[in-house]
C-alpha cells in the first residue's frame, strides 16, 4: 500500500467512536475457538473481531496499516481492561511471521497473495475465519472493484489446503432480503500433524 492508503484509511477511522460490530462469521461460530491459545486478526481496523476474541479469553495480536485505527484500538481496550497487541504493518508487502497462530481472523480485505502465508502461519489444528465482499453483492457496501471481491467459491480455492469446518454464500438465491448476501464466510482449520511427524 502506499503513504496516500494509509492516508485514507486513518481519514475514514479518525471519527469512530465505537469499534462496531465483530464479523458474523466469527460472532456465529464462537464455539469453535479454542480454550486458550494466540490469535491474530489481520488488516483489523478498529478491532471489533480482535476485542471480541480477547472477551473469550484468548491473547490477540490485532494489525493494521492505519495508525489511527490502531490508536483508537488501544482506547476501546482500554476502557473494556482488555489486552490487545497491535502492529502497524502493511502486510501486502514482504514481512517476517513473528509466531504462528491457533487462530487468524480476516474480515473486509482481499490480498490473495497473503492467504498461503496465512495457511503457513497457522499452528497445526489452527483456524481462519474469513469474510469478505463477493461479486454477487446486492449492496453498495465494500469496494466496487471486481479485484477486491471474491468470485463464487474462491475462498474455498485460496484455502484448498485446509480442512473445511464452515462455509457460506447465499449469492442470490431465494429472498434477496434476508441472508448473508454481499459476503462470503469460511472457516478452515488446518490438518493436525500425524503422530509419525510430530
Amino acid at each position: 500500500m502506499s503513504t496516500a492508503d494509509s492516508g485514507k484509511w486513518d481519514r475514514q477511522f479518525a471519527g469512530a467512536l465505537a469499534p462496531g460490530r465483530a464479523a458474523t462469521v466469527l460472532r456465529e461460530n464462537l464455539h469453535l475457538l479454542p480454550d486458550s491459545g494466540n490469535a491474530l486478526e489481520i488488516a483489523c481496523g478498529l478491532g471489533a473481531n480482535s476485542l471480541l476474541l480477547a472477551r473469550c479469553g484468548l491473547q490477540v495480536e490485532a494489525w493494521d496499516y492505519s495508525a489511527v485505527a490502531l490508536a483508537k484500538l488501544r482506547e476501546f481496550c482500554r476502557v473494556e481492561r482488555l489486552s490487545v497487541g497491535t502492529r502497524q504493518i502493511d502486510v501486502e508487502q514482504p514481512f517476517a511471521w513473528p509466531r504462528r497462530y491457533q487462530v487468524i481472523v480476516v474480515t473486509r480485505y482481499l490480498h490473495r497473495d497473503l492467504c498461503p502465508h496465512i495457511v503457513q502461519g497457522l499452528e497445526p489444528g489452527g483456524l481462519v475465519f474469513y469474510q469478505t465482499f463477493n461479486r454477487t453483492k446486492r449492496d453498495r457496501v465494500g469496494p466496487s472493484n471486481a479485484s477486491y471481491l471474491l468470485e463464487t467459491n474462491e475462498l474455498l480455492r485460496l484455502f484448498a489446503g485446509l480442512e473445511l469446518v464452515f462455509y457460506r454464500e447465499d449469492g442470490r438465491a431465494g429472498d434477496m432480503a434476508q441472508g448473508e448476501r454481499d459476503c462470503s464466510l469460511f472457516i478452515g482449520k488446518k490438518p493436525e500433524l500425524s503422530p509419525a511427524t510430530q
